[in-house]
């Protein structure tokens, strides 16, 4: 693991955890805060991944049941 960032490295990656708090609150939409930090949509959801924020909501298991059923 490299501590030696650049401030603009830093800086990005502050960005970067902040689009993905904004995500997870539901305060942002998915393509504002890819583009806040920097991402495209699909790296942006990877970068989700690894903080464990998925991009599938549901307000209960029937409501998941009927979108899977559905799929």
């Amino acid at each position: 693991m490299n501590v030696h960032k650049t401030q603009a490295e830093v800086a990005l990656y502050m960005k970067q955890l902040y689009a993905v708090d904004l995500y997870k609150k539901k305060q942002m939409s998915l393509g504002y805060c890819a583009a806040l930090a920097e991402m495209s949509k699909e790296e942006f959801i990877h970068f989700l991944a690894e903080f464990e924020v998925s991009i599938f909501s549901f307000d209960d298991d029937e409501e998941f049941e009927n979108e899977f059923k559905n799929a």
